[in-house]
């Protein structure tokens, strides 16, 4: 007689990419310690996002991401959280490509530094950005470089590995954007 396990029980996903962000500027800012000088700008950063004021939040969150890397080093965890809140803004503000380049370039801090689940967020967060790029052209440069960073996180296990079908669902827009672009040209 074969005893069987009973299920694990399963863990809610967690927020990820611009959603993440989007929950942090919904909370309450907590002052981690050497980086409560940022608690009242990143407050007053998140006020403008909630109340629409998106370019002045903008300017704040570019200010104090430079003010944070000179103080704390261009990697530390808090600069970090800054860039995701900076590039979720750019997002926004309409600015994709923006978003799309300070998500992926912490997608590689954070790969670098070993923390696969920042690294997926990150991800996430420029894979948004990209499926908001409209141009074929350069959907299709973007979606190069995403799909290069995307697949070595697979590559390492972690979340980015146990979540094939958002990867191939890139692949796929890249099919479509490769057709767009394709028709463009023969339009010409």
């Amino acid at each position: 007689m074969t005893v069987m396990e009973p299920e694990p029980e399963p863990k809610p996903t967690p927020a990820r990419g611009f959603d993440a962000v989007a929950e942090s500027v919904l909370t309450p800012v907590v002052e981690t310690e050497g980086a409560a000088f940022l608690a009242e700008p990143v407050t007053r950063i998140n006020e403008a996002v909630k109340e629409g004021r998106i370019e002045e939040a903008a300017a704040m969150a570019e200010r104090t991401v430079a003010e944070a890397a000179r103080s704390l080093g261009p990697d530390h965890p808090e600069v970090l959280r800054l860039g995701e809140l900076s590039a979720y803004i750019a997002y926004l503000a309409g600015d994709a490509l923006r978003s799309f380049h300070l998500s992926l370039d912490l997608a590689r801090v954070r790969r670098q530094q070993r923390d696969p689940d920042a690294a997926y967020g990150n991800v996430q967060s420029a894979a948004t950005a990209w499926r908001a790029v409209r141009d074929p052209a350069q959907g299709m440069n973007l979606g190069r470089v995403l799909i290069e960073v995307w697949t070595g996180l697979v590559a390492d296990g972690g979340p980015a590995a146990d979540d094939l079908e958002q990867l191939e669902s890139a692949r796929t827009r890249m099919g479509r954007l490769a057709e767009r672009a394709r028709a463009r040209e023969s339009a010409t």
